[in-house]
């Protein structure tokens, strides 16, 4: 099947191998009924290929829902998806269908599949194993005959690792792969979109469409996009409403793209990027509880010293910056940050700190929190992680 008239078909824009392979895929798949799992990060256009799937199966006369998993309250995520008996639940007045059972003879798409709650991952196993789901308050089994297909921007075998999500559900989701490229790893398609995206706003605003300087084409070529399609679309809304000159240079330009060194993102030395990836929620604890050790080590080598009485204790704080140093004084049971005097005797105790991975993710929640004065959308993003699972961290560990 050529990928030129789905290209057209679905409105999709570049000539990049990559992006007309996710497409091959997608069409070649259709015609089965296996499961397709998309991977790709967040604003790559991921949602276009389970409509590739569906069009060309033999369910394209049937319906075709799309999920969002993350946007769905945990509380309320099965009965969205199954179906609820009346009564159920408080507030269920009447029983309702849920998306399994609307889209019978059809195809649904669950985006953001790796925000499933577990419950409801074991619920969404069965379906796929056997056809059958119950509804919440319900112990009657029911048929359904539908296509699953799936998407996430996590790295769903990390996930898998970390007890997130079920491997078996993993394996059975991933049947068929399809990996939607980023915007850097399609750099031949940036200014095809620009320009696309510029037309579109053009015909929006009744204004002549904004264009690049050689320049600014450069720059717009050799930034790193974190937020793919979906921040380049946003970026030339924003030009052609607020610039009045349509011809845009590179100092323009360079105004409207966050500066890059602020995202929890690496570079390369030349802006384009590579194939370096986003650091991941994981890599970010690992390096503080590194650096955490080796402040740990150092202070422990101390304490050794002067319990040799090799040297007295610093009386200034100075000596130990950002370091915890604790004094017991054993009659009394009292913990002191310092020596209060010179001549008194005191026992040094050393305080083994925590490395627990979770104390290390409460503490990172708390510090971009507190960094963005509550506003957990922003604390998401500079942790890396979806503002639904911070709100879930929070909740479960009672952060105020």
């Amino acid at each position: 099947m050529k990928v030129q008239p789905i290209k057209q078909r679905f409105g999709i824009i570049g000539s990049s191998p990559l992006l007309d392979r996710a497409i091959e895929i997608a069409a070649q798949v259709a015609p089965t009924d296996l499961s397709v799992l998309i991977s790709g990060e967040s604003g790559s256009g991921k949602e276009v290929m389970p409509q590739i799937v569906h069009a060309f199966s033999a369910r394209k006369h049937g319906p075709y829902i799309a999920v969002n998993c993350g946007a769905i309250p945990e509380g309320t995520i099965d009965s969205e998806l199954f179906g609820h008996e009346k009564g159920s639940f408080t507030g269920a007045h009447e029983a309702r269908k849920g998306y399994f059972e609307v889209a019978n003879g059809g195809t649904i798409f669950l985006d953001e599949v790796g925000e499933l709650p577990l419950t409801t991952q074991v619920r969404l196993l069965r379906v796929l194993e056997t056809g059958e789901f119950i509804r919440v308050g319900s112990s009657k089994a029911q048929k359904t005959n539908v296509r699953v297909t799936a998407a996430t921007n996590v790295n769903m075998l990390q996930a898998v690792q970390r007890g997130k999500f079920r491997e078996d559900l993993y394996y059975r989701l991933n049947t068929v792969p399809i990996q939607v490229p980023a915007l850097r790893e399609r750099k031949e398609d940036i200014h095809l979109l620009f320009r696309w995206f510029a037309q579109e706003a053009a015909s929006r605003y009744k204004a002549p469409p904004i264009t690049l300087t050689d320049d600014a084409r450069q720059l717009l070529t050799a930034y790193r996009w974190p937020g793919n399609v979906r921040q380049l679309r946003n970026l030339v809304e924003q030009i052609s409403v607020i610039e009045k000159d349509r011809e845009i240079d590179a100092e323009t330009l360079a105004g409207y793209l966050p500066k890059e060194n602020t995202a929890l993102v690496p570079t390369s030395s030349t802006g384009g990027g590579g194939n370096s990836e986003a650091i991941n929620e994981r890599e970010l604890i690992f390096k503080f509880l590194f650096d955490m050790k080796n402040d740990l080590n150092a202070l422990k080598e101390q304490v050794r010293v002067l319990g040799n009485g090799q040297q007295r204790m610093p009386t200034t704080s100075a000596a130990y910056p950002e370091k915890l140093l604790y004094a017991h004084r054993p009659e009394s049971g009292m913990s002191i940050g310092m020596h209060d005097t010179e001549d008194e005797e005191v026992e040094h105790t050393e305080v083994e700190e925590s490395l627990s991975i979770e104390d290390k993710e409460k503490e990172l929640v708390r510090k971009a929190l507190d960094k963005h004065r509550g506003k957990r959308k922003k604390a998401a993003d500079e942790l890396g992680i979806s503002e639904r699972t911070l709100y879930r961290k929070i909740k479960e560990w009672g952060i105020e």
